[in-house]
């Protein structure tokens, strides 16, 4: 049966595996897998042509059943391929323990010669398509074999992309003859999320990852309906938990799926840290968050109004909203005290060191690669009492679970099962397998990692009811994450100090603390943590440096009295209470000593020092420094130069008393010349006046010649109008001119 792939489903798992490129590269280095499934010919062309194998239910065959091998050919070429031949092979000779295993999945190399078992013809597969093909393998080819581990691979002959060359390609596998009974395994999935600042998951960040799509939905649907045991981190319950009211439904309803999750649980510790490097570090105890005050919002806790039958209102309560504590917004519900799941890098001083942590009772998860024994299962070393994981089956099952692509992850799942098989052969107690810290897991690739192991009702309480094996702790501690830490804590206490200008210390304080605690995460390879060591260096540094007194240029003093404004740049997004110390450099120049402000956040304010000068003119320099409330010095002290010159006001006023004076006289000598002009005009006017009097006798003497004038006209009974001239003519009486006009 041949089943074709459609070209656009392939290319999407394969941008679905980039994003864990990194991850899977670093597993298969470790368990010894190589990093691809299948060989072309040509091994410096990117575009192949690749092979993928497996038979039975994840390599797993049980004697006396037949079963199928299922052939996958990708095309990763730009043409299109044609039809080719595979032949599947069968290496008789078992592998003899898991080293062979690790050396036959990294160099395909075993002792024994591989008999043909099956063969068949492959259908032709479009460009970036993938076809598979199922070939049935009868009962009667493992009939003499013994239960083991048996090499098995395949090879593609015959085809060719377009009207290239033909692309030879092989696969291997291995082929795991089980016994009767399967091992008893207990699976640990660790469910972690990192925030992208550090601190605790945004509100943002929480609703995409408990999306229908998301990683820590993906986390939960993979290990929904197994028995696989859940390492939970305490931070992102607490994320979800500081929102109150605010949290989205799909952030709660995650919460709620988790809690509501029947398989057995413990806590991390919070923001997965690692206590190898706290025990590495002396610490007397485990790191903790200082509070988680800071993150809640007293609006989101406020209690639902409740209903009165009568109208008579409730009273109005006088206290706010009672908040939660830090144990109740971190805990874990269900969870198993008692359990640490570090680095493996540990000592036998350190495994004491987490007795006293959790008060003598607890057990460490660690790998096997940590124990002089390699064994799986319950162990005892010394009086410390540890739950080892299988390594190799760990990697192995670790990179499956990171493998978004079902055909290539069965290479892996093989793998896991050849370990685990191996190992049940040493014991039959529980094992133990622990996935790596991945929080980019699909959850179909999460699903097939934990049911190829895991045992129904097999958990830690099963495992540690097997007698612990004894063993000795077998690890080389070399690096020196615990000096780190020393660094990391010192440059806190400094943060400490210089938090004493925030009204709360805590809001730059707790975030800080979780950010340490996520740096030394036990997911980190070695070069992770040194980049994360580095950019915490770096913010704690930018922190340091947020809140100061820019450089000024000179300051000119034109007054004896004035208020000289400082500039304080504070960068925070809190605002800071700070002291301004100013000191002079000369007693001629007083100046007010200490000035407190309060600058508010992401601002630069102006602080303003009274001084006052002694001498008329001169340079001196002033001497600025920043203090917190409680004394500590902030940023680096600052010197401005200031030249006084405040006899400039004494001249200044008198120019200006100068210009009054003389605007002064200038009006009055304009008032003066206008008064003189008039006194100059009177007599003038005066003369006029007594030329208007004169013209009315003037007007008289001409109408007493127009009545004369007009005498012959009377003696003809004709009268005609007299018009007077002026008012006084209109006054005179014209019957009787001898009157002289009033």
């Amino acid at each position: 049966m041949t089943v074709i792939i459609p070209e656009s489903g392939f290319r999407a798992r394969l941008r679905r595996a980039t994003s864990g490129a990194a991850v899977f590269a670093i597993a298969l280095g470790v368990c010894g897998i190589a990093a691809t499934s299948a060989h072309a010919a040509d091994k410096t062309d990117d575009a192949v042509v690749e092979l993928h194998l497996s038979a039975g239910a994840n390599g797993a065959v049980t004697p006396g059943l037949s079963t199928s091998a299922s052939v996958t050919v990708q095309n990763g070429t730009g043409d299109a391929l044609s039809t080719g031949h595979v032949v599947v092979e069968l290496n008789r000779t078992a592998l003899a323990d898991r080293a062979a295993v690790a050396d036959w999945f990294e160099s395909e190399d075993a002792d024994g010669a591989f008999d043909r078992i099956a063969d068949d013809s492959t259908a032709a597969v479009n460009a970036g398509a993938s076809a598979t093909s199922s070939i049935p393998l009868p009962q009667e080819l493992f009939a003499d074999l013994a239960p083991g581990v048996y090499p098995l691979r395949a090879e593609l002959t015959g085809a060719s992309p377009g009207s290239g060359s033909e692309e030879d390609a092989t696969a291997t596998s291995v082929l795991v003859v089980s016994a009767a009974q399967r091992p008893q395994v207990a699976v640990l999935v660790p469910i972690t999320a990192t925030p992208q600042n550090g601190a605790l998951l945004s509100i943002d960040e929480l609703t995409e990852l408990t999306a229908a799509d998301g990683d820590l939905t993906a986390q939960l649907d993979g290990v929904s309906g197994t028995s696989a045991v859940l390492a939970i981190d305490p931070a992102i319950p607490a994320a979800i938990r500081v929102l109150g009211t605010s949290a989205p439904t799909s952030v709660t309803e995650w919460l709620d799926r988790l809690d509501a999750l029947p398989n057995e649980r413990f806590a991390l510790q919070f923001g997965d840290a690692d206590a190898t490097t706290q025990a590495q570090a002396d610490l007397p105890s485990l790191l903790a968050p200082t509070t988680l005050a800071p993150f809640l919002d007293p609006k989101n806790f406020q209690a639902p109004a409740t209903p009165t039958p009568d109208a008579t209102p409730s009273p109005t309560p006088t206290d706010g909203p009672v908040l939660p504590d830090d144990e109740t917004l971190s805990v874990v519900d269900g969870a198993a005290p008692g359990i640490l799941w570090p680095r493996g890098d540990v000592t036998t001083d350190d495994l004491a060191d987490f007795r006293t942590y959790l008060g003598g009772t607890a057990s460490t998860v660690l790998p096997s690669t940590s124990l002089s024994s390699g064994s799986s299962g319950h162990a005892a070393v010394g009086d410390a009492d540890v739950l080892v994981t299988d390594a190799a089956a760990s990697d192995a099952l670790s990179t499956a679970a990171n493998e978004p692509d079902a055909t290539a992850r069965s290479r892996s799942l093989a793998a896991a099962n050849a370990y685990l098989f191996l190992s049940a052969q040493q014991s039959a107690a529980p094992l133990i397998v622990g996935l790596d810290r991945d929080e980019n897991r699909t959850a179909d690739a999460l699903r097939d990692a934990v049911t190829t192991a895991d045992s129904p009702g097999v958990d830690l309480a099963s495992v540690r009811a097997a007698p612990a094996a004894a063993a000795s702790v077998d690890s080389d501690v070399d690096d020196d994450r615990g000096a780190a830490l020393h660094r990391m804590l010192a440059d806190e206490v400094t943060l400490g100090s210089f938090s004493t200008i925030l009204s709360d210390p805590q809001l730059l304080l707790s975030p800080e603390r979780i950010r340490i605690l996520r740096t030394i995460g036990v997911g980190h390879s070695a070069a992770q943590f040194e980049k994360a060591l580095r950019s915490h260096t770096d913010a704690t540094q930018d922190t340091l440096a947020a809140v100061d007194i820019p450089q000024s240029s000179t300051i000119q003093l034109l007054s004896a009295n004035a208020d000289l404004p400082f500039s304080v740049r504070n960068d925070l997004p809190w605002p800071v209470n700070i002291v301004l110390y100013t000191r002079p450099s000369d007693p001629r120049l007083e100046v007010k000593p200490v000035t407190t402000a309060e600058i508010q956040a992401r601002t630069t304010g102006r602080v303003k020092v009274p001084v006052s000068a002694r001498v008329g003119s001169g340079e001196l320099d002033l001497h600025l420094s920043l203090k917190s409330p409680t004394g500590v010095s902030i940023g680096q002290d600052q010197t401005v130069r200031v030249a006084v010159r405040a006899e400039w006001e004494g001249i200044g006023l008198a120019v200006f008393g100068s210009l009054i004076a003389i605007l002064l006289v200038l009006g009055i000598v304009r008032t003066l010349r206008r008064r003189r002009k008039n006194r100059d005009e009177a007599p003038q006017d005066a003369e006029t006046d007594a030329a208007a009097d004169e013209e009315p006798s003037e007007n008289v003497e001409s109408d007493a010649e127009n009545a004369e004038d007009a005498a012959p006209d009377q003696a003809t009974g004709s009268h005609p109008p007299v018009i007077p001239t002026s008012p006084t003519d209109a006054a005179t009486d014209p019957a009787d001119p001898s009157k002289e006009p009033q």
